[in-house]
């Protein structure tokens, strides 16, 4: 029986769903997914047209709502609003290192996670549709950066499902490899290490000293892990957001305090770094980070922990070599490592699994060109100008590839606009949709 809970402005309504682990075989195993249904309050009788929200990640479970926060409050004027738990996140069936050993050992593991990518989600989503609309009901779908991936996933396999997409920040490369997507990164995120370094010049020389510190000396995080001067440089995930080259600045700022034996990082610092760092709520995210990109069409071979092969083509990157040449030290950005699973306590017994997933050849298409070439599924996307997380330039040639799409190209908002934009950038897709805007 659903549970329905009642917060100021809304009414939510839990649905929970069994769904196969393997949709080519599905008389076998079974997995439950999870969607909470969002609707304004007084609006629960009405036949309002569905939204299915589909989150960014990997591995990101859907956002927990308190009344008609961020873009919801422009989306329940129009729509019933469904926030899908994406496979092994959130109250879905979990995958994280202390479930899967169920599975048996690293092989077994690996087998299992190789059904979690955006087909499989998006199958489990076909059968939440036919379950709340019927066979012949369609919902529109709003896709946040890898659900954007989704989405095009959705249009190449069920178009018929859908009435509407949406998109923001995930209008992925149709053809575009996982070396490809990592060799267009690593440039864009050294542009936002210089918009960073101009903005707070001394973060320049604060991020040297530190990672001067941590060559000499790792140093231990609160939670067990370990901050390497790799692992350091990986804060640079935050500067694809509105406001993360602000926070960075802050958190940079707390680096340091006078100890006993002189300065040392701070506890203050490390929480603030093990907050950012660690994958503990979200493993999948690390996991099938670079198995999202994998298809046969593309590239049959491995995706091989790309953006640590790529990153030898830009020694920018390398700390050591920047602190000899007295350059500001650049930090990197979306990118998985393989010693992540070795300085990460929540990934350390997920390392062989990874490793296997690596090393994975033959990924199954998630695209289909031709099927989008054709499509006939009105889309409207938002593009943040250089984004850093979605090349822009795959954006627009794959806004060029699909049919009846129509794009937003912005540089007003970041990544995370959708979030922080208190609905205006919701509002303006909705209005382009319509033929209003």
């Amino acid at each position: 029986m659903s549970v329905v809970i009642r917060q100021p402005g809304v009414v939510l309504t839990d649905h929970l769903f069994q769904v196969p682990l393997d949709h080519g075989a599905p008389d076998g195993e079974r997995i439950e997914v999870y969607a909470r249904e969002v609707v304004a309050a007084g609006q629960e009788g009405r036949e309002l047209p569905w939204l299915l929200y589909l989150q960014g990640g990997p591995g990101g479970r859907a956002a927990r709502p308190v009344g008609r926060d961020s873009w919801l409050d422009r989306a329940l004027k129009d729509y019933r609003v469904l926030l899908l738990d994406q496979r092994g996140t959130g109250r879905s069936t979990p995958a994280t290192r202390q479930t899967l050993p169920s599975r048996g050992g690293a092989a077994a593991q690996a087998e299992y996670l190789a059904h979690f990518r955006a087909d499989s989600i998006v199958r489990d989503a076909e059968l939440i549709r036919r379950a709340l609309l019927g066979d012949r009901g369609r919902w529109s779908l709003l896709g946040q950066s890898f659900g954007g991936f989704c989405t095009l996933t959705y249009l190449s396999l069920a178009p018929e499902g859908l009435r509407e997409a949406l998109i923001t920040g995930g209008l992925a490369g149709l053809r575009s490899s996982a070396a490809d997507v990592y060799r267009a990164a690593y440039p864009r995120v050294a542009r936002k290490n210089a918009a960073h370094y101009a903005r707070y010049p001394r973060d320049v020389e604060a991020v040297q000293r530190i990672a001067e510190h941590l060559l000499a000396a790792p140093a231990a995080l609160p939670g067990g892990g370990t901050l390497t001067v790799e692992a350091f440089q990986a804060l640079g995930l935050m500067l694809g957001t509105g406001s993360g080259s602000d926070l960075l600045h802050y958190l940079l700022e707390d680096a340091w305090i006078g100890g006993a034996r002189g300065p040392e990082l701070s506890d203050t610092f490390l929480a603030g770094v093990q907050a950012k760092l660690s994958f503990a709520d979200g493993p999948l995210y690390a996991v099938l980070h670079e198995p999202i990109y994998g298809q046969r069409s593309v590239d049959p071979g491995p995706t091989g922990w790309a953006a640590e092969r790529v990153r030898s083509e830009f020694p920018e990157f390398d700390a050591a070599k920047a602190l000899a040449d007295g350059s500001p030290v650049r930090l990197t950005g979306e990118m998985i490592y393989p010693w992540m699973f070795e300085t990460d306590p929540s990934l350390r017994p997920l390392r062989e699994t990874a490793e296997l997933l690596a090393q994975r050849t033959d990924w199954p298409d998630l695209y289909a060109p031709e099927v989008l070439a054709a499509n006939e599924v009105p889309m409207v996307a938002a593009v943040y100008h250089d984004d850093m997380y979605v090349d822009t330039a795959d954006s627009l040639a794959t806004a060029d590839a699909v049919r009846a799409v129509r794009t937003w190209v912005t540089d007003e908002w970041e990544h995370d606009g959708l979030r922080v934009s208190d609905g205006r950038v919701l509002d303006r897709l909705i209005r382009m949709a319509r033929g209003e805007a």
